[in-house]
């Protein structure tokens, strides 16, 4: 197969995968840590309003979930692509930043996990999959 398909391929594969593993484990680390009472977690204005309720354990939830949707995406897409590894996964890193973005000027939550999360979930989880994909 030619490099570019596969580098194409890789980024993709790793897009959906480290999307699929975000979401899941947001659904896996939010039942471990729940919400808390009387906030609805599909609903973004539930979250909103009751920002104030939420604790240390329930930021966990995210800031897990976008860190290993990062390390995850990195990896997969290491190990498909044929060339410019660290490129592409930096690529993702990106992409899953702007995510990341997004989210934390969506919602009103307190400046230490916006830094946190802005910080440490995206480039250093991206940089940890593609070194962790290449010693295979």
């Amino acid at each position: 197969m030619h490099p570019m398909f596969r580098n194409i391929i890789g980024f993709l594969a790793g897009l959906i995968v480290g999307g699929l593993c975000n979401y899941y484990s947001l659904q896996i680390f939010g039942s471990i840590f729940g919400v808390p009472e009387g906030v609805d977690p599909t609903d973004v204005e539930s979250i909103k309003a009751n920002m104030h309720l939420y604790e240390f354990k329930h930021f966990l939830t995210p800031f897990l979930a976008h860190a290993i949707g990062s390390l995850i995406a990195a990896f997969v897409c290491t190990k498909i692509a044929a060339k410019y590894h660290l490129g592409l996964s930096l690529g993702l890193g990106l992409l899953y930043l702007f995510g990341g973005y997004a989210m934390v000027m969506s919602l009103p939550s307190p400046t230490w996990f916006n830094i946190m999360d802005l910080s440490l979930a995206y480039f250093p989880m991206v940089y940890l999959g593609y070194l962790l994909a290449r010693k295979r």
